[in-house]
Formats: C-alpha cells, structure tokens, sequence
C-alpha cells in the first residue's frame, strides 16, 4: 500500500467516528476557533463558483453555500460523500459532491473563482501535488485559501506544560525537521465523552508533516503569490465560555494561508 493508497484508507475508516462526532458537537477547536478565523479573513464570496478541497462530511462546504458561494466539492472518504450528500438532499444549497483526491482534480482548468481548503492539506503525502492542482483549476486571479496544522507547533514531538490549577503554560516541541512519512498518529477528540471514546477508538491518522519553509516554498512554486497569514487564537471571551480553549492561547495550533493566481 503506497502513501496515497494509505492516506485514503484511513480516512475511510475513521469517517465514520468523525461524522458522528463532529456532528454532536465535538471538535471544539475547530467550532469555536478554526473555523470562525478561517472565515474571518475569507474574502467576500456570494455568487462566485468554489471548490471545497478534502470537504469531510461537508459542514464547511455548507457554511460557504450559506455564504453565497455556487460550491463543489470533494473528498477521498466514500463514507463523507455519503453524508454530504444526504445532508444535500435534506437541505438543498446546490452543492455538488464527488469522490476524488486533492492530487488529482476531476475538473477543467480555469473552473473556479476560488478554493478552500479546511484541514485537509497536511494529511496527504504531497501537498505540493495538490497546491498545483488548486492552482490549475482557479481562474486567472482566483484565490485559494486553506487552513492547515501549525508546522511550527504540531511537531512529532509535542507536550501540554500545565501549571498547578491544570492551565498550560508552555508546548514542548521538538523533532520538528523529522519527517514521519505516513506515520499513524492515534487521537480522537478530548471533548467528547468517556462513553463515546470508548465506542469509537482512536481515529488512525497517517502524518505527512512538512516545516514552515516546504510549505512556503510548495505555495510559491505552485505560481501562488501568497496574500495573507493568520494564527487564529481565542479571544478571553471564548476562553471563559469554552474553557478547553485556553492552550490555544500559548501557542496557535493552526496556521491559514491565502494565496492568489
């Protein structure tokens, strides 16, 4: 089994855990802070054509088509695109999903006014593939703006410092120039409930982790001009209605960048 063949085999597997419990209400991080700074610096999009790269089960898909946008979408996961589109059939929007990967885009070139890219990029083997990809099917001065774990701070080797009331105060990172090459990461969401962890298992997740400086230099050698960065961090505000935010104050676990054709 090759990378990509890995990539989508495990991805496949963990769909189904992942719809249920991000449909619950459980991956914090990306509810009450990835998401909300992702589109807080998204650029208008109401009546331009879009490409959701790596869609999951399609909640981000959805929210662009709230935002105005006319959206396509893709996924490796049958099991996502299954749910998309069931959600699609009880709530139009006009989405259209498909199974594909990011490496290898069933569309024309010059098909869209922009992408998004939620969370997807850095769990692939050559992010580098699917950034010329994006570049491909983007109209001339079309914009790609994806979110990605933060190469700086999520590192092979990592750990929560807390203090004595249990609020971090540091991350240990380390190994951060040790490519894992499809190592599979075990995890699954620390919000959700014993009962649930137990019925569900880790998700299985194979790591492709690049540095700061691959990631730049693949956006750049793709042909993007790179137009904005953001580390999103939770408000004091956020903090005191979800307190499980508080690490993401010391260091930003995620990085967004957008880009331009």
């Amino acid at each position: 089994m090759n990378n990509d063949q890995k990539a989508s085999h495990h991805w496949n597997l963990n769909a189904p855990a992942w719809t249920a419990l991000t449909r619950a209400g459980y991956d914090i991080y990306r509810d009450y802070l990835n998401t909300p700074a992702f589109f807080g610096i998204l650029p208008k999009i109401e009546g331009l054509t879009g490409l959701d790269i790596g869609c999951g089960e399609g909640h981000n898909t959805r929210l662009l088509a709230e935002n105005g946008a006319q959206m396509k979408a893709i996924d490796v996961a049958e099991y996502f695109i299954e749910k998309a589109r069931e959600t699609e059939m009880e709530q139009p929007l006009g989405i259209r999903y498909e199974v594909a990967s990011a490496t290898e885009l069933p569309f024309e070139d010059a098909s869209f006014d922009f992408a998004a890219s939620f969370m997807c990029l850095m769990d692939i083997p050559n992010p580098e593939v699917a950034l010329k990809e994006a570049f491909r099917v983007l109209k001339p001065g079309g914009f790609l703006q994806f979110s990605i774990l933060h190469p700086c701070f999520i590192t092979p080797h990592r750990k929560n410092l807390r203090d004595s009331n249990g609020r971090t105060y540091a991350i240990e990172v380390g190994d951060y120039f040790r490519f894992l090459d499809g190592e599979i990461e075990e995890w699954i969401f620390g919000a959700a409930p014993a009962h649930l962890k137990e019925l569900y298992g880790n998700f299985k997740v194979p790591v492709f982790n690049f540095t700061l400086t691959q990631w730049f230099h693949a956006v750049i050698d793709a042909g993007f001009a790179i137009e904005q960065i953001n580390e999103p961090c939770p408000s004091e505000e956020t903090v005191k209605k979800i307190p499980y935010l508080q690490d993401a104050q010391v260091v930003p676990y995620f990085l967004h960048i957008r880009c331009r054709k």
